[in-house]
C-alpha cells in the first residue's frame, strides 16, 4: 500500500511513512538532550570535557554489543524487526531516566551505557524495515525520508530545548522528556508496524550471517570509510557545542540561545534539502554520492576552523560552516544505508546493516573522547583540531574511489 501520488513526495509503503513519523517524535526527545548534555555535565555537574567525552564514548562500547545482537535479532524469526524495535525503545526509556538522575561520573557513564545498548538494537532493525519495504531508487528516497523525519524532530527538540534552558535552566527535565519520546515511539511501533520480513527458512545460526558478511570485501572496505564519516558526525553532536560555548569569540563563547539558533539553522537547512539531494544523487552510484559528501565535510570543517581564529566574525563563519556540514550530512546518510542494503543478501540484511551501524558505534567511540581531549588542551589544539579533520577527508576519498572500482568490477562479472 502506497500513499496517493504527489509529484514532490516519494511513492513509498505506508509503513515507511508511519515509521518516519515515529522517528520524528522520538528525535524530538533526542534533540532536547543531544546538544545540551555536554554543556550541562561540564558546566553544571562539574565533569571535565575529557570525562564527558569518555562518558559519551562509553555508549559506543555497549552500542557495539547492541548492534551485534540487534543484527542477529533482526534476522531471527524468534525476534524479527518489530520486536527488536520495541525492545530498543524500552531500553532507551530506562537510559534517559538514569541520565536525568545522574549527579556524578559513574551514573553518567551508566546512563550512556544503557542508551548505547538501546540505540545499538534500534539501528539494524529500523534500517532493515526500510530496506524490506523498498527497491531500487525508491530505497534511497525512503532512507532520505526517514533521515528527514530525524532532522525535523531534532530541530524541534533543539529549539524547544533551548527555550526551556533559557527560561528555566532545567537541564534535567530534558532527559525526562527524552524518556517520554521513547515511550511514544514504542506505542507507534506496537500499534502500526507489522513484521516486514517473511521468514521462510526458520532461524538461521547467529554466526552464519556474520560469517557471510565478514567475508564480503566490499562491505569491509566500506566499513573503513564509514568509521571516518561517523567520527565526523560525532564532532557535530558532542565536540562542536562545547567548542562554541568555550572557545569562539576570544574564549567568551556563544550563549545558549546562539548555540541553539546555530544548530537549529544546521537542521533547518537539512530539512528542505534532504529529498531533493537524494533525488539528485540517484543519478550517481552510492560510492560516488559519498565522495560528494566527503568534500562537503572538508569544506565545513575548514569553515569551523576559521570561526575559531576570526573572533570578530565568528558567528558568520559558524553559520556558514554548519550550513555546509548540513549538506554533508544529508548527502551521506541515505547513500550509506542504501549502499549496504544493496550489497546485502536478503536473508542477511539485518547483519549487514548491523555492521553499517557498528561503524557508527566505533565512530562515536573515537569521536567524543578525541574531541574532548583536543578541547582540554591549549587553544592551538582546539582550533587546529578542525583543520586536522578536514585533511583526513582525503583518506576517505581515496578509499571511496577504490570501493567504487571494486563494486563496478564485480557488477561486470
Amino acid at each position: 500500500m502506497n500513499l496517493p501520488k504527489r509529484p514532490w513526495l516519494p511513492q513509498l509503503d505506508y509503513q515507511v511513512w508511519i515509521l518516519a513519523a515515529g522517528r520524528l517524535l522520538s528525535q524530538i526527545g533526542t534533540g532536547f538532550t543531544l546538544f545540551y548534555a555536554p554543556i550541562f555535565f561540564v558546566n553544571q555537574v562539574g565533569l571535565s570535557a575529557t570525562a564527558v567525552g569518555l562518558g559519551l564514548g562509553s555508549a559506543s562500547v555497549s552500542g557495539i554489543v547492541g548492534r551485534i545482537l540487534g543484527g542477529s535479532f533482526t534476522d531471527s524469526q524468534a525476534w524479527g524487526r518489530r520486536r527488536t524495535l520495541l525492545f530498543s525503545a524500552a531500553v532507551s526509556t530506562i537510559a534517559s531516566l538514569v541520565l536525568a538522575a545522574a549527579t556524578n561520573f559513574p551514573l553518567f557513564v551508566a546512563g550512556n551505557l544503557i542508551m548505547g545498548f538501546g540505540v545499538g538494537l534500534y539501528w539494524p532493525a529500523t534500517e532493515a524495515v526500510v530496506a524490506d519495504l523498498t527497491r531500487g531508487r525508491d530505497r534511497n528516497e525512503a532512507y532520505a525520508l526517514t533521515r528527514l523525519a530525524d532532522n525535523i524532530g531534532l530541530g524541534l527538540g533543539v529549539v524547544l530545548g533551548g527555550i526551556l534552558i533559557q527560561t528555566t535552566g532545567a537541564y534535567r527535565t530534558l532527559f525526562v522528556i527524552d524518556a517520554v519520546s521513547f515511550v511514544i515511539f514504542f506505542g507507534v511501533v506496537y500499534a502500526a508496524i507489522r513484521e516486514t520480513y517473511q521468514f521462510t527458512q526458520g532461524d538461521q545460526s547467529l554466526v552464519q550471517g556474520w560469517v557471510i558478511a565478514l567475508r564480503d570485501q566490499r562491505l569491509l572496505i566500506y566499513a573503513l570509510v564509514n568509521i571516518l564519516f561517523t567520527t565526523y558526525l560525532a564532532q557535530i553532536n558532542s565536540t562542536m557545542p562545547l567548542y562554541f560555548k568555550n572557545f569562539v569569540q576570544n574564549s567568551r563563547g556563544f550563549d545558549a540561545t546562539t548555540i541553539s539558533a546555530l544548530f537549529t539553522w544546521h537542521i533547518a537547512l537539512a530539512v528542505p534539502c534532504q529529498l531533493p539531494a537524494a533525488r539528485f544523487l540517484n543519478r550517481f552510484s552510492h560510492s560516488q554520492a559519498l565522495i560528494f559528501s566527503a568534500l562537503f565535510w572538508a569544506v565545513g570543517f575548514v569553515l569551523i576552523w576559521i570561526a575559531g581564529i576570526m573572533p570578530s566574525a565568528a558567528l558568520i563563519w559558524a553559520v556558514l560552516g554548519l550550513g555546509v556540514l548540513a549538506i554533508a550530512t544529508i548527502t551521506y546518510a541515505p547513500a550509506a544505508s542504501s549502499l549496504v542494503a544493496d550489497l546485502a543478501p536478503e536473508a542477511q540484511r539485518g547483519v549487514y546493516l548491523s555492521i553499517n551501524s557498528l561503524c557508527w558505534a566505533v565512530g562515536y567511540l573515537i569521536g567524543p573522547p578525541l574531541g574532548g581531549f583536543a578541547l582540554d588542551q591549549s587553544r592551538l589544539w582546539a582550533d587546529g583540531f578542525w583543520l586536522a579533520l578536514a585533511f583526513s577527508v582525503g583518506v576517505a576519498v581515496l578509499i571511496l574511489l577504490y570501493l567504487n572500482r571494486i563494486i563496478l568490477s564485480k557488477a561486470n562479472l
